[in-house]
């Protein structure tokens, strides 16, 4: 989502706090499964998530995938030469700007690719790395994602970024607020499509607290401990200032403190204090029902987002699959 704020050609007139993942969905849940301990919704993926953040806040782009890894490396070049692309999901093992890379765990990512210098990628990493470098060979491996299951196809590229409707950063973050009522709501009842082996919210923090509590897998551990908790705290915490920025004084309160609860087991993680840990997750369980409710209280927002624009160009595809976003 960071990856995205930078790929849009005119920045959302903005509240407190980056409006990009709010109007996404990404900050209002946690999942758990036998593979996955986040702090993303229940169901929600990041193309899911891009789509939705588009739409609200008022942008098309050009969407394609597929082909082989010839045709992907034609399609960034030619993407490329038009403005910054927004590439992904990448796997995060295989792109050597990390510390500790070199081979795939199943991470996604996503970034800005900005130039292609013979045959070197040039592009902004959002997890601290500007203008970083990869050779096309290395970059295309990454880019196939074979470890990332929410995709059916490789080399996922998105550009020519083009403003259709005028809309306020907070016009979108309103409008998104009835969306993260549903992804709450489908946490607590099991959404469609999604395996019975997850959980989400409450009841997939109460589940993770059990496998503290038996013994917590060195591995999920690990994932907690450089990925999921710090990320976590930051997306509430962002969300809680970009609500009250809003008016949102009861969903930003609930937001904050499950923030803080979060972000307070960083360190059990890292001492293997465990019933502190647990303690700390059971804690955080039942304030996903409250941010609910809480969210449930909040008038809706009206749906039109503002006057729509003659997009300066269209979408469309050259090569492999191509689609506009969908209207909202």
């Amino acid at each position: 989502m960071c990856s995205l704020g930078r790929a849009l050609p005119e920045p959302p007139r903005t509240p407190p706090a980056d409006p990009v993942r709010p109007a996404s969905g990404i900050r209002v849940s946690a999942q758990v499964s036998a593979v996955l301990h986040i702090f993303d919704p229940f169901g929600w993926d990041p193309e899911l998530g891009l789509t939705a953040a588009l739409d609200l806040l008022g942008f098309d782009c050009r969407r394609s995938d597929g082909d082989t890894a010839a045709d992907a490396e034609a399609r960034l070049r030619a993407a490329v030469a038009e403005g910054p692309v927004l590439a992904g999901p990448l796997e995060m093992g295989l792109l050597w700007q990390e510390p500790g890379s070199g081979t795939a765990v199943g991470a996604d990512h996503y970034v800005l690719v900005v130039d292609v210098d013979t045959d070197v990628v040039v592009f902004h990493d959002p997890h601290g790395h500007p203008w970083a470098t990869l050779p096309m060979s290395d970059f295309l491996a990454a880019w196939r994602a074979e470890e990332i299951n929410y995709v059916e196809r490789p080399f996922v590229l998105r550009s020519r970024f083009i403003r259709t409707r005028d809309v306020t950063a907070a016009q979108a973050v309103r409008a998104s607020l009835p969306r993260a009522v549903r992804l709450l709501e489908a946490c607590e009842s099991g959404a469609a499509g999604t395996s019975p082996a997850s959980l989400g919210g409450g009841a997939g923090l109460e589940r993770l607290a059990d496998l503290v509590a038996q013994g917590l897998d060195e591995g999920i551990r690990g994932v907690m401990a450089r990925f999921s908790v710090r990320a976590g705290a930051r997306r509430l915490s962002d969300a809680a200032v970009c609500l009250a920025g809003l008016g949102y004084a009861g969903p930003a309160e609930v937001l904050t403190r499950q923030a803080r609860i979060l972000g307070a087991l960083q360190r059990p993680l890292i001492t293997e204090d465990d019933a502190a840990l647990e303690a700390g997750l059971r804690r955080l369980a039942p304030t996903y029902t409250e941010l609910r409710e809480a969210l449930a209280k909040e008038p809706a927002a009206e749906r039109d987002l503002g006057p729509a624009r003659t997009p300066a160009r269209a979408g469309g595809g050259t090569g492999a699959e191509a689609r506009n976003l969908p209207p909202g």
